[in-house]
């Protein structure tokens, strides 16, 4: 079969790539609209489908409590011990070396300060971290943003030093292409032309706002060291956004609980967890694999999928039980930090436009297990199909059959349905008062925040339903339909103040 792809794709490779480009969005509103042409035509089959996606949502909601619950608390377990101590026991403790690739454009020098501050004060020794400033040279002030940091903590660091990366034809300006860019110089200036050795060299893609756990380096030597299958690895902290989450609109602080919650939960679900955000890699694979791609805006599903293809399945994401922190999108004023939020969206849910690549990759690379590389695609196409779904259904859908179809509303199934509807999301309370439970217990603790704003924190979550709409759902269906139409998104940072 995959001999068949393979010629498929090659004697057809436009047209096949835009029929797979094209085949979430039509999923995705093939579903929001079946309730409304469905109602007409086939009431019952209407009715039973909300009926069982309600009961999937509920799942879901108790899923992601219980998961989020483990995590937090090996995340705990994690935290309490000296795993620089550990580290430094094993033989090759010394051989170890971490580089950091930190991508930025138009960043304030002081957000970048704070992230190589964190890292300096990481219990393994900063004489063996080496960061790279990953700068854009269409910036107009990058070198001198670059020259201030560099004098700053050239004697705290194994090495710092700045890249500049060209517009270059046919590459996508953005994180991916820029990161591409600074790990060929990085293993030019440390492996070619310095002393470092790559069989025991990690690196890490860094936003410029992350805020790792004093133990995180310390941590990831020695799950490095103690892993026979290292070269073969990535490994993921919770990304959480505790940074600044007191700081931004509720409607912000409402998906960035859920952000946080999430990217905690996924650290206990195997395979389900996929690198993200920040994330750390052997250097040896990231060579052999040829470094990030360049025609692409989100790269860190891409690396993974890149990697695990090229070596054949032979590739696993290891999860760090801590957590690092970042900031949820924030802008000068309340509107602007709504917008940022809402392009960061935009961006995010971009990703599905990899989607036609890995479904093709998955029908034409040979040798690959078959159940685990189905299992990641298929898991990858749900959660961009759901993302701008779920609000559709789980919040109108029910109460559409009873306006469009009048007659049917009245019959058991018909008269039941928002009632029973109603009942399986309410009950889904009860998820969402534990994860505020175990988001009060994850964050880190604030003294000048009053009391008062931690009491009415909960009140905030009856915004639920608009945010939702206007802060996932709409941004993630607007960018599936534009990837429909066969349209490319500019790229956008998110602003950081």
């Amino acid at each position: 079969m995959t001999s068949f792809f393979s010629k498929l794709f090659k004697r057809y490779p436009i047209k096949t790539r835009r029929s797979l480009e094209l085949l979430p969005g039509l999923l995705v509103w093939t579903l929001i609209s079946f309730p409304i042409w469905g109602s007409f035509v086939i009431p019952v089959i209407v009715a039973y489908f909300i009926l069982f996606f309600d009961i999937f949502f509920f799942y879901k909601s108790f899923s992601l409590a219980i998961t989020a619950f483990i995590a937090s608390k090996k995340i705990r377990d994690t935290e309490k011990q000296d795993w620089n101590a550990k580290a430094q026991q094993l033989p090759d403790a010394k051989r170890v070396h971490h580089i950091l690739i930190i991508p930025n454009y138009k960043e304030k020098v002081d957000k970048i300060r704070c992230t190589l501050q964190a890292l300096a004060g990481q219990s393994y020794p900063a004489s063996h971290l080496h960061v790279v400033l990953a700068m854009e040279e269409r910036e107009k002030d990058a070198r001198e943003r670059a020259k201030i940091l560099i004098n700053e903590y050239k004697h705290v660091f194994g090495s710092i030093f700045a890249t500049y990366h060209k517009d270059i034809p046919n590459e996508v300006k953005g994180k991916s292409s820029n990161e591409a860019y600074a790990g060929r110089e990085a293993y030019r200036l440390l492996f070619e032309k310095g002393n470092l050795d790559i069989n025991y060299a990690t690196v890490s893609s860094v936003d410029a706002d992350s805020i790792f756990h004093k133990e995180f380096f310390a941590l990831l030597t020695y799950k490095f060291l103690t892993d026979t299958r290292r070269y073969n690895k990535f490994w993921q902290s919770a990304n959480v956004y505790h940074n600044n989450i007191w700081k931004v609109p509720a409607p912000i602080r409402i998906i960035s609980f859920f952000g946080s919650l999430w990217r905690t939960a996924l650290l206990v679900q195997g395979d389900r967890l996929i690198t993200n955000a920040t994330y750390s890699l052997s250097f040896k694979m990231l060579k052999e694999i040829d470094f990030w791609d360049t025609d692409v805006i989100p790269e860190d599903y891409r690396i993974f999928f890149k990697a695990f293809f090229r070596l054949k399945g032979n590739v696993w994401v290891e999860p760090i039980f801590l957590k690092t922190s970042m900031d949820a999108a924030q802008s000068l004023g309340y509107i602007n930090s709504l917008k940022n939020k809402y392009h960061q969206e935009r961006r995010w849910a971009w990703g599905v436009s990899d989607d036609a690549l890995f479904i093709q990759w998955g029908l034409t690379v040979k040798g690959m297990p078959f159940w685990r590389k189905n299992f990641l695609i298929y898991h990858v196409l749900l959660d961009h199909i759901l993302w701008p779904t779920n609000w559709f259904i789980v919040t109108v859908a029910a109460n559409i059959i009873a306006i469009l179809n009048p007659i049917y509303s009245r019959t058991s199934l018909g008269y039941y349905l928002p009632q029973m509807a109603g009942i399986l999301l309410s009950s889904c309370l009860v998820a969402l008062v534990i994860m505020l439970y175990i988001d009060y217990k994850n964050r880190p603790e604030n003294a000048n925040l009053p009391f008062r704003r931690k009491l009415l924190f909960p009140l905030e979550f009856i915004l639920m339903p608009i945010v939702g709409f206007f802060l996932s759902a709409l941004p993630a269906l607007i960018s599936h339909t534009q990837l429909m139409l066969g349209k490319r998104l500019e790229y956008k940072v998110t602003e950081k103040v």
